[in-house]
């Protein structure tokens, strides 16, 4: 029996595991346009923040570049005013 050229083959044999796409993240600002990004609401805040205390980058948080960068500010406001902690305890 002639062996399989390489084209042939099916990729998912290869690796013995089935691909699974990822849903793509959506900015929650942009899907939620009437919920204000402001320093002082911490709970929305915490979101981007982890339990460190660093802020989280956009592949992992979903958001666009635009609302990212207005994310930092943010932050980096509550910092300054004791709302949100530099680092964790």
């Amino acid at each position: 029996m002639p062996k399989p050229k390489r084209g042939d083959r099916d990729k998912r044999t290869k690796n013995k595991r089935w691909y699974r796409p990822r849903k793509k993240k959506v900015c929650h600002f942009c899907a939620n346009p009437n919920d204000p990004l402001d320093y002082k609401n911490i709970d929305l805040m915490r979101r981007f923040v982890s339990d460190r205390g660093k802020i989280l980058p956009k592949r992992r948080t979903g958001t666009c570049p635009k609302h990212q960068r207005e994310v930092a500010r943010q932050v980096k406001k509550a910092r300054e005013i004791a709302l949100l902690p530099y680092t964790a305890d």
